[in-house]
């Protein structure tokens, strides 16, 4: 049985969507919205870099609501929560990197009654925040007895990531420190990273203090530093650190982590990404401890970063590997504690169907 698909925004991790629909055995692409009215009219194959599909991208988001589809994969900037609701109405699951990975005691009443209303279900996930935050320290904590501290941390030079704007103008890369710490992401990114801790904390049984601890740490540039969007001038912010942290009466039990950095040279403080360079940490500290290291989701040059990013690809398939799941489920928020195990697919010239 194929599940029909609508890819729902074509930045990085659309784009990388769309490829994976494509070639998952179970999925077929029936749609796909854009914001750009310049994509409008554009075949999404095309715009996701390969060959014309005959799928033409639309900006008309009802004509796509009145398609006949399973679910949508929905991955513009920002989530926007009454389009969401929208889709789930309208009978059709969601699958997002933008939200909802674990609601906990948060209000989601209106989603809940979308995805009852529609007889459908809603899936959050992706990568950091997603399965680095979540899903793996929980497999991982497994071989541990008395766990005092799970740590999710990421490692990335940030020249490699093509979003222009969301760099310079969101995360403020460029600007002065004073500048920068006005820089929304420590909210923007924090409700998925506190979804996030507390799935951890509820599935590990810690007994979190209700306030939860934000630190947000920058570097300067102490010669002009060139960038994906233009020279960073000698004082403004080349490197930053945002950090997520949960206590259990004073003790930090859980903090998640990135480290954005603009390379590593002329940086003040002089912050480097250590002898294992780019990548994804898990540790979980308890009895035995254990650190996990991803590595193979960073480009190897900043001009392939820009063109195609394996974190943002992972991002993407890592949502997309769950969608026929999250279309066999229940109605309702389904998180990772809800949903059977998730896996990739074999290569289509490898798979069943090729030797059947």
């Amino acid at each position: 049985m194929s599940f029909r698909v609508i890819q729902w925004a074509t930045g990085g991790v659309g784009r990388a969507a769309i490829e994976a629909i494509r070639s998952h055995p179970e999925l077929e692409l029936v749609g796909c919205w854009v914001h750009s009215t310049e994509k409008v009219g554009r075949d999404a194959g095309e715009i996701a870099g390969g060959e014309p599909i005959g799928i033409q991208a639309t900006n008309d988001a009802q004509a796509l609501l009145d398609l006949e589809a399973d679910c949508v994969f929905y991955s513009p900037i920002v989530a926007d929560r009454d389009e969401v609701i929208r889709i789930l109405e309208s009978g059709k699951n969601v699958v997002t990197p933008l939200g909802w990975f674990f609601p906990g005691d948060r209000d989601v009443r209106d989603i809940e009654r979308a995805c009852q209303a529609g007889n459908v279900s809603l899936h959050g996930t992706g990568i950091h925040p997603g399965g680095i935050t979540e899903r793996f320290p929980l497999m991982i904590s497994a071989l541990s007895r008395a766990v005092t501290h799970v740590r999710a941390e990421e490692f990335s030079d940030i020249r490699t990531y093509g979003a222009p704007f969301v760099v310079g103008e969101i995360m403020r890369f460029g600007k002065t420190p004073e500048e920068a710490a006005q820089s929304p992401m420590l909210n923007v990114l924090g409700g998925g990273f506190f979804e996030s801790i507390d799935m951890v904390a509820e599935s590990l049984g810690f007994d979190l203090d209700a306030e939860r601890q934000t630190h947000h740490e920058v570097a300067v540039a102490t010669r002009p530093i060139d960038s994906p969007i233009g020279p960073i001038e000698p004082g403004c912010v080349a490197a930053q650190r945002f950090t997520w942290e949960a206590t259990v009466r004073g003790e930090t039990v859980i903090s998640v982590r990135t480290n954005w950095f603009m390379g590593e040279e002329h940086l003040d403080p002089p912050w480097t990404f250590g002898p294992e360079g780019e990548r994804f940490e898990i540790e979980v500290t308890g009895d035995p401890s254990a650190k996990v290291v991803f590595h193979g989701w960073h480009p190897e040059s900043i001009a392939a970063g820009l063109e195609r990013n394996p974190g943002i690809v992972a991002t993407a398939v890592h949502g997309v590997s769950a969608i026929p799941t999250v279309c066999r489920a229940d109605s309702g928020i389904r998180t990772y504690l809800e949903l059977p195990l998730v896996s990739g697919r074999a290569a289509p010239h490898l798979g069943r169907s090729e030797g059947a």
